[in-house]
Order: C-alpha cells, then structure tokens, then sequence
C-alpha cells in the first residue's frame, strides 16, 4: 500500500457534530409552519443527507414536490443564522488533526455542503487555517457520490489519490472515496442509521472513535 501524505474527511457526522443546529433550524421551520417539533434522535440520522433529507422527514417532501423549494431556503435561512448554536468538533478531532499534523500527513474537507455554508462554519470551528483543502459541495461540478470532489481536493493537498484516505460516515463518501482510487473508513459515531449497513459500502475499514484514525495508518504503514 503507499504511504498516506493526505487524510480527507466529510464535515457533517465526521469533523463536526452539526446535527444539533441543522435539528434546531427544522424545528424551527415546523413550528413556523404550524407543525410540531421532531425529537432529536429522529432527525439525528438525517443531518448527514443535508436539506433534502431533514425537509423530506419534516414534511415527507421532495425537491420534485410544490413548495420544496420555499421551504429550503427558509430552513437554511435558519440554519445559517444558527451554525454554531451548539455544534462542535466531536471529541476527539482536534487531537487527531494534531497528530496528522506532528507526523507531516496533510488533512481536509470534502463535503456535499454549500460553499456558502461550508465557509463559515470552517471558520467558526477554528480549523479553517490548518486544512489543506476545504471543498464543498458547489464547488466542482459534480458532488459526492461522484469522485470529482475528491480528485479535485488531491490536487489541491498535492497528494495522489492513492496517497489519501477518506474518512466519511455516507455510503455516497465510500463510493466517492473508492471510486477516485483513495482507501476509506467510515465513521460509525457519525449519523448512521439504523437502516444503514455500512459493512456492505466497501470501505477500507471502519472506526468507532477519531484516534482509531491514527491506528489504522500505523497498521497500514
């Protein structure tokens, strides 16, 4: 196997725990819309599927459905006033960046979220200046699960493919990740759900925890 110069991670369920804010930002738009507030552990699973997933289990809508599109830009009117409410590095992150760092592998992001959203919440996190990339979901043509995100993100961390790992908690990061030549893990503290068989996406292994990152490389050496 060659040697990892690059691990690259999804943002939402992966580097940072979103859910709580993205959950926030619904409920907020039920109650506006005259409809009860869902219990956390519900739209937990959903925050890694962005906007479609939490309007589609809020409303049972899809982006083909009348007044899809009004209610999307409302709820991310919301969420962008509300990104940092209580969202945070899941334990664990900023020590694991650290070390990449200490052992000269470079890290960053690649993500399905909008630049526009993506951006500032980078930055309110505080790891904005230490990634080597931070490639959201606008910002290349195609976004995961195709591999264009994840080739354009090597060339901006100067790695080849095979010299990355993806670190994802989707099966659309897996295939994303595969399909452009990288090894992959997925990130079972992220949202998965219950109807989620990661074991079936074809990762390169899978981590309970972010240090787990660290020991897969010395394995892999």
């Amino acid at each position: 196997m060659t040697d990892i110069r690059t691990v690259l991670f999804d943002l939402d369920g992966t580097l940072a725990d979103t859910a709580p804010d993205l959950a926030y930002a619904l409920n907020c738009l039920l109650q506006e819309s005259g409809r009860a507030p869902l219990p956390y552990e519900v739209l937990r699973p959903m925050a890694s599927h962005g906007a479609r997933g939490l309007i589609g289990r809020g409303f049972n809508l899809t982006p083909h459905d009348a007044g899809y599109a009004e209610l999307r830009q409302r709820f991310l009117d919301l969420y962008a006033a509300n990104l940092t409410r209580k969202t945070r590095l899941f334990p664990g992150i900023p020590e694991l960046l650290g070390a990449l760092q200490a052992r000269g592998i470079h890290w960053g992001i690649v993500t399905n979220k909008p630049r526009f959203l993506t951006d500032p919440l980078v930055e309110q996190l505080g790891i904005r200046d230490s990634a080597a990339c931070v490639v959201s979901g606008d910002t290349t043509a195609n976004s995961k699960p195709h591999p264009e995100p994840m080739l354009y993100a090597c060339r901006q961390a100067g790695s080849q493919p095979a010299e990355c790992l993806y670190v994802g908690d989707a099966a659309r990061d897996i295939e994303a990740g595969r399909v452009a030549g990288m090894q992959t893990l997925v990130a079972l503290f992220g949202y998965i759900s219950q109807d989620d068989r990661p074991q079936t996406w074809g990762a390169s292994g899978m981590i309970n925890e972010p240090r787990e990152v660290l020991q897969w490389l010395s394995a892999h050496e």
